[in-house]
């Protein structure tokens, strides 16, 4: 058909793109003002120590009667960052899951995987706030021409939206499957998912607890894209680092990619391509994810082996097999008696 990009070709531009990107990314080191990229990363990393406190407050709302310390949820959530950064299709959820449930005694998956849940309240609510603020620059694209930025997993969901509509609905029936598979017993297994969801339930606690401390982390979070904006001389202004967290929000909605590589770098070169200079913009795109990548990643890695003793991501299957071995060894007998 007349017009149509076949899908290996669109494939291959979204590669070559990319790496064209980290090309000028590395050919323009020499620009970059380490001190705004030294405090944008600590202010980033504050963030995330912020969103682990949300963490930790969800999660003793749901464990009151259980001890636990703030630094092992602290070094599952930056081990879990760390490790979407370079595992495609969110694999550090998986490591945080395991790394939070061996850390609050008797807790269950469901509860844990549903206090994971809790954080995204405050994600959707300002998500909405800044897409709405982006889609009305006049810069970022509309969701019709999505499919002609070189990205393939956002051009082509965005070009076969009956595909996407079908990938969505999989995606809803294979999690009810799951749900089913997993909970031997219904009653017990939804009971543990709303003990997840407990601080909900307290209002009052949950805005003075979880929300303002996520709001108080968005700060930081602005404040370190302000400062990165201005390491690779894009400039740091509300309207940029706005403009970037809608990037962002789009570009997690599609992780296909760690970080969504593809998609974040495509839609930054779109949105700023008439801001700063398009080998500008593409050092940034990349070049912040490098960064950011790093912290994460090292400070993750780090508390892996100096918090829970881990040596590889390996050892962390391992122990989770060996878990799971050992409450079905420990359900068996009750289950028969």
């Amino acid at each position: 058909m007349v017009g149509r990009v076949p899908r290996s070709a669109a494939l291959g531009e979204s590669f070559r793109s990319f790496f064209d990107a980290v090309d000028q990314f590395f050919a323009s080191l020499a620009d970059v003002r380490l001190g705004s990229l030294v405090l944008g990363l600590l202010l980033f990393g504050v963030y995330l120590t912020l969103r682990a406190r949300a963490s930790f407050n969800i999660l003793r709302a749901a464990y009151p009667a259980e001890r636990f310390s703030f630094r092992e949820i602290w070094g599952a959530y930056f081990a879990g960052y760390g490790f979407n950064a370079v595992i495609p299709a969110r694999g550090g959820d998986v490591v945080r899951l395991f790394l939070t449930k061996t850390s609050v005694p008797r807790s269950s998956y469901p509860a844990v995987g549903a206090s994971f849940v809790v954080e995204l309240v405050f994600d959707a609510v300002m998500g909405v706030f800044i897409l709405t603020f982006a889609f009305t620059q006049g810069v970022f694209p509309k969701p019709p021409d999505l499919a002609k930025l070189n990205a393939f997993d956002l051009s082509y969901l965005a070009s076969h939206p009956r595909f996407a509509l079908f990938l969505i609905t999989a995606l809803g029936v294979a999690a009810m499957v799951a749900f089913a598979l997993l909970s031997v017993r219904v009653k017990a297994f939804w009971a543990r998912v709303r003990q997840g969801f407990t601080i909900l339930f307290d209002r009052e606690r949950y805005l003075r607890e979880v929300f303002a401390v996520q709001l108080a982390g968005w700060f930081f979070r602005f404040a370190a894209f302000w400062f990165l904006l201005e390491a690779f001389n894009v400039g740091g202004s509300v309207k940029n680092v706005l403009l970037v967290l809608g990037v962002n929000a789009v570009a997690a909605a599609v992780p296909l990619t760690p970080q969504g590589a593809g998609v974040a770098q495509a839609l930054l070169v779109k949105v700023f391509a008439g801001t700063a200079s398009g080998a500008t913009v593409a050092a940034y795109s990349v070049g912040q994810q490098i960064a950011i990548g790093a912290l994460a990643f090292g400070v993750g890695f780090a508390a892996l082996v100096f918090i829970f003793r881990v040596r590889s991501f390996k050892e962390i299957v391992r122990r989770g097999r060996e878990e799971r071995d050992a409450e079905r060894a420990g359900r068996e007998p009750a289950a028969a008696s």
